[in-house]
This record gives structure tokens, C-alpha cells and sequence, in this order.
């Protein structure tokens, strides 16, 4: 199965910090795709192909079963939060949670 021309031509538009901060996000947890899909453009299916594209096999299928597991492919409207903001509030404006228990 391969990727559409038009896919192919989406994913080369990111730079490397936007294809390494989408790699990120997909590996966290309270990430959703709707987060994604608002600051990407991507939708969840078109999500799931770049990781395909992007992941190693092994990290792939390690990846796909944590998102299965978590039910963000499923239930991502039950998660019980909006999306309202994209870090933690206790979070810096330089990323940093040091200090936080």
C-alpha cells in the first residue's frame, strides 16, 4: 500500500522540526488527533500514514498498539478535556517543568 501524491507532496512540506515535533506528539499520551489535526492539518488517517511512513516497522506496530490500547482511535471524543491549549500550565514558555511534583 502506498502513499497518494498528494499526501506525498503534504508531508514534504514540513521542515524537519515539524516532522520531529509530529513524531513527538504521536508518542504522547494526551495528545489527541484533533491537537494534531489543528495544528498540522492532518487528519487522523492521514496521521496514521505519515507515522507509517516516518517509524521504523517494529516502532510502528509498538506505536499503533499503544494508540489501540489507549482507545484514542476510538474513543477520542470520550477523553472527558478539550483541547484548549497545547502544553501543560505548568509548563514555561521555554518547556521546562522542573521543579514540579
Amino acid at each position: 500500500m502506498g502513499i497518494s501524491k498528494e499526501l506525498k507532496k503534504k508531508f514534504a512540506g514540513f521542515s524537519e522540526e515539524d516532522r520531529a515535533r509530529l513524531v513527538r506528539m504521536g508518542w504522547e499520551d494526551r495528545t489527541t488527533f484533533e491537537v494534531i489535526a489543528v495544528q498540522f492539518g492532518l487528519s487522523p488517517n492521514e496521521f496514521v500514514h505519515f507515522m507509517r511512513s516516518v517509524l521504523s516497522g517494529n516502532a510502528f506496530s509498538r506505536w499503533r498498539r499503544r494508540v489501540f490500547e489507549q482507545g484514542r482511535l476510538k474513543n477520542e471524543k470520550k477523553r472527558g478535556f478539550k483541547v484548549t491549549r497545547f502544553k501543560c500550565s505548568r509548563q514555561s514558555v521555554d518547556g521546562i517543568t522542573k521543579g514540579w511534583k
